[in-house]
């Protein structure tokens, strides 16, 4: 289950995805996303086809990105089965307490899909672009937000930090089950309860070697003298190509397609 968490990595290839300028795929990453809640039935089946366009112009595997969705499998089965026991509406089984509803089954449904493809466009994303070429991005989009005095760079700087650990807690947990497993621990068998007092070995050394990390990180920062980014310069500093512009324009046709599929014809 460790090794199937894709969200946060960078798969590296040479595809157009991968040439963009990150600016491009953090808005358009938004934009799928916001149309994700506009549509209702039909409209999925355009969702299904930008994303799948965008997958195959990635040059990622298609198993690597449904490999990803296992990670989320109990809490899609969770949200699932609460939005089908809780819609009212038409009844179809009622077995005791548990009513499943006609609504409940096409809610569940709508939500089910929207999870998966938000996981999956997400994921598109962070495959596509390396932490340092994210944290860019998000830096250069809130810029504007440094009139009111907020700290962007900080804050991109904590998103950048986040998404390499991510891969680093990944396969150090991977490191540390292994071991209690080689100790005699067991994290498979047993009802919850066991199963939650069987986790107790595993993540307090987890905890442990997150906390020398991060003070590892500190000392080193301010061995270089980092002192935030009042004044600081980029290695590489941003700029859009023609083919950023030509990918903002399939994202506003897109979102007018998206819109008028909800406006128009009530997908």
């Amino acid at each position: 289950m460790i090794r199937d968490i894709t969200l946060g990595q960078y798969y590296p290839a040479d595809s157009v995805l991968h040439r963009l300028d990150p600016r491009v795929k953090f808005i358009g990453t938004i934009v799928y996303i916001v149309s994700l809640f506009l549509f209702k039935s039909w409209g999925y089946l355009l969702g299904t086809l930008f994303l799948g366009g965008v997958i195959i112009l990635s040059k990622v595997p298609v198993k690597f990105m449904i490999k990803g969705l296992k990670s989320i499998v109990i809490l899609l089965v969770i949200t699932l089965f609460f939005n089908m026991i809780f819609t009212p509406g038409e009844v179809l089984v009622k077995i005791g307490i548990i009513t499943i509803t006609k609504e409940g089954l096409i809610l569940a449904g709508r939500m089910g899909i929207r999870l998966i493809y938000l996981i999956m466009g997400s994921s598109v994303m962070t495959l596509t672009t390396t932490p340092n070429q994210l944290t860019d991005a998000l830096e250069r989009l809130m810029k504007p937000l440094n009139v009111i005095h907020v700290p962007v760079h900080e804050i991109a700087m904590m998103m950048s930090i986040a998404l390499r650990f991510i891969p680093i807690l990944l396969e150090e947990t991977d490191k540390i089950m292994k071991a209690q497993i080689a100790r005699g621990a067991d994290f498979e068998t047993g009802n919850i309860f066991k199963k939650v007092k069987n986790m107790v070995p595993l993540l307090v050394p987890l905890f442990v070697s997150a906390f020398r990390r991060a003070n590892d990180l500190a000392l080193a920062m301010e061995a270089r003298c980092y002192h935030g980014g009042s004044g600081r310069t980029q290695m590489k500093p941003l700029k859009y190509t023609g083919k950023d512009y030509a990918a903002y324009g399939v994202l506003v046709v897109y979102l007018g397609v998206s819109i008028a599929c909800r406006v128009v014809l009530g997908w």
